[in-house]
């Protein structure tokens, strides 16, 4: 009798989320006679006899965060399992290819990973290629082995109520060319639409299972416009209790403006914008296709639909000054969002990875240090050692903030009196409070964190 492959599918972070990453290629891997075993160590202990039995192990690394905790762990492994082999899938698998190989992973699949995936198993002598992008007959996620939903990050609505979280993707990719977006050197401006009746059908298994919210993870929903219109229409006739978020860029928020109520007529509570940026010179190197005016437009236009706002940013860039970054924040206050912005965002912090389409432009090529492998990016220092002491001032005062669940009007009145002394402007007073737009609750992930904030201490060590 042959023996089943025995897999083991090993997310180490995925922003809070019960990991589609796990449950999509356990689809296709179960389909080809592979026992398969999925190991969260965002939530979970690790099954250490699983890992002793297993015949391949792959970590999913979909961001930076789970790409260094996963280089954290693999070494362990090895020591517990030195036959398996190892592979590492997911977009941040292929730019750090170099580092992973030299840890011992003897595959690293980037792009649409689960037909390689499974080719490990079926296939094991077959050359595969670092990425790949063919159009996949896309199989509904099985998530029978992952931790239950009310493990993961909860929705808080407006009146306080929670609701369960589930997570999936209508597509991946992105046919956009953002120079600091770490999807573009992956997909090149290339993007995949999952079947509508398989998203139809894992949303209604984790439906089944407790949700009553779904994030899309989309890297823009609006990148397929007629699918996205066609999908929560049909959602909401099949689940019209359920709410739902979703990514959409600013660029397509202006541009299909007419689709917006569509979204809150389907149960969409909150979208996700990549802002980044009021400064149009640092939103022009950055290649993001929209201005500071196009952002007020979004704002309005969702404030009148009764969509709520989460916005995104890269706070500190290379470009930042310190009147700039207090410019910043009164941009903020003005356009009534201090009560919309995650505290973490104010701290965010240019992240230029490898292959980074940034270092294609001279300034930033003659800015950015060598690779460093332990923190899997290229560092960089500011030209102005004042704004990298504002930097320091404004993570701790983000830090202390959270520990302290400190308020987001009073956290953004401790950021404004830190930033107006490194401004010069010691004593100036936030734009008026009446505007800050804290008044009205919108409802907020429990887990906030976007794809370049810093994994802490405690998530990098092995537990085993």
């Amino acid at each position: 009798m042959l023996t089943r492959p025995c897999v083991v599918l090993v997310s180490t972070y995925e922003l809070g989320h019960q990991p589609f990453g796990l449950a999509s290629p356990a689809a296709w891997l179960r389909a080809a006679g592979a026992e398969v075993s999925c190991l969260d160590l965002a939530v979970d202990q690790p099954d250490v006899e699983t890992l002793r039995r297993a015949d391949l192990v792959a970590f999913y690394l979909p961001m930076h965060t789970a790409t260094r905790i996963a280089a954290e762990w693999i070494p362990r492994v090895r020591e517990i399992n030195p036959r398996a082999r190892l592979a590492a899938y997911g977009l941040y698998a292929p730019m750090n290819d170099d580092l992973l190989r030299r840890l011992g992973v003897g595959a690293v699949i980037g792009g649409e990973f689960e037909e390689s995936l499974t080719a490990l198993v079926t296939s094991p002598g077959r050359e595969l290629p670092l990425i790949s992008l063919d159009r996949l007959a896309f199989r509904v996620p099985d998530r029978a082995a992952l931790p239950a939903l009310d493990r993961y990050a909860y929705l808080t609505m407006p009146d306080g109520s929670h609701r369960v979280a589930g997570y999936t993707e209508a597509t991946r990719g992105c046919k956009h060319m953002c120079r600091h977006c770490p999807i573009v050197p992956v997909y090149g401006g290339r993007f995949r639409v999952v079947d509508r009746e398989v998203v139809l059908a894992d949303v209604g298994q984790l439906v089944a299972a407790g949700a009553d919210h779904i994030t899309f993870g989309d890297p823009d929903f609006f990148n397929g416009p007629a699918h996205a219109r066609a999908l929560v229409t049909e959602l909401h006739r099949r689940h019209p209790e359920l709410t739902y978020d979703a990514t959409i860029k600013v660029e397509h928020l202006r541009r299909r403006e007419r689709d917006l109520p569509l979204l809150k007529e389907t149960g969409c509570v909150l979208v996700t914008c990549a802002v980044e940026s009021f400064d149009e010179a640092v939103l022009d190197r950055f290649d993001k296709r929209h201005t500071a005016d196009d952002v007020a437009r979004v704002v309005t236009v969702l404030r009148e639909l009764g969509l709520a706002l989460n916005p995104t940013f890269v706070a500190f860039t290379p470009w930042t000054s310190p009147e700039g970054y207090l410019g910043f924040l009164a941009r903020i206050a003005e356009l009534g969002l201090v009560g919309s912005v995650a505290p973490v965002q104010y701290s965010i912090r240019l992240l230029i990875p490898a292959g980074s389409e940034l270092l294609k432009l001279g300034e930033v090529a003659d800015l950015a240090e060598e690779f460093d492998p332990r923190a899997l990016c290229h560092p960089w220092r500011h030209p102005d050692p004042v704004v990298d002491a504002l930097y320091r001032q404004v993570l701790e005062i983000v830090r202390t903030g959270l520990a302290a669940s400190t308020g987001r009007g009073e956290l953004f009145a401790q950021l404004w009196a830190a930033a107006a002394v490194f401004a010069g402007r010691d004593g100036a007073e936030p734009p008026g409070r009446e505007r800050w737009g804290l008044r009205t609750r919108v409802p907020t992930l429990s887990e906030p964190w976007y794809c370049c904030a810093e994994p802490t201490e405690e998530q990098l060590a092995p537990k085993v």
